[in-house]
């Protein structure tokens, strides 16, 4: 195994038990040196892998969403996939991303509600995070209307504003709620692109 790929494990082992840690003392009482502690080694050995906390729990939420656009991406350029296909396979994507790592969100919820508390823009956070995954949604309604897959009365922003907005209480029925399942947007989705439907959409029964 070569160097760098002996450090990225190691990273990656980091990451994750830097995840429990996060869950059981909150974001604001995790400190680095319980996390060296956690991983059974010191400071000055984390430190060849991180600068501090905040770089620890960037790089996990980073790794997480960097995998989800890559797939979204994927999705987003199958020609065999209409727009509404396309739009409903994200959501099916973006669900099983949230349920899987129902844990890394709780570490984010709670890190937003103290960023409000302390006068910081949760909201300005969130949307700077997923800009790459709302200009993918924002592409393809544009190419649904393009097509007649999507009526042109349908709202580019509105829609994407919709899907995540679905996103949200899905993660909110996962985090807080405690469920095991996002049902909401699984549920809430299909009708809803559906209703976008232009002469040339997807006519299924």
């Amino acid at each position: 195994m070569s160097g760098q790929i002996a450090h990225e494990k190691r990273k990656q082992e980091i990451l994750e038990k830097a995840l429990d840690v996060f869950i059981e003392e909150g974001y604001e009482d995790t400190t680095f040196q319980k996390i060296a502690e956690r991983c059974g080694i010191t400071r000055t050995i984390l430190y060849l892998y991180f600068d501090n906390k905040k770089q620890i729990f960037n790089e996990s939420l980073k790794r997480f969403l960097g995998s989800l656009e890559s797939e979204i991406a994927i999705v987003a350029h199958d020609e065999h996939l209409n727009s509404e296909e396309k739009i409903l396979k994200i959501g099916e994507i973006v669900v099983e991303a949230c349920e899987k790592e129902s844990r890394l969100l709780s570490i984010v919820m709670d890190y937003l509600l103290r960023l409000k508390a302390s006068g910081g823009n949760p909201d300005e956070k969130v949307r700077r995070r997923t800009v790459r995954m709302r200009h993918i949604l924002a592409d393809i309604v544009i190419e649904g209307k393009r097509r007649g897959e999507f009526n042109e009365a349908s709202s580019v922003k509105g829609t994407v504003e919709m899907f995540f907005a679905l996103v949200e209480a899905g993660v909110f029925r996962l985090v807080v709620l405690g469920r095991k399942e996002a049902t909401g947007l699984r549920e809430a989705l299909s009708p809803f692109v559906q209703s976008m439907r232009g002469p040339a959409g997807t006519q299924k029964m």
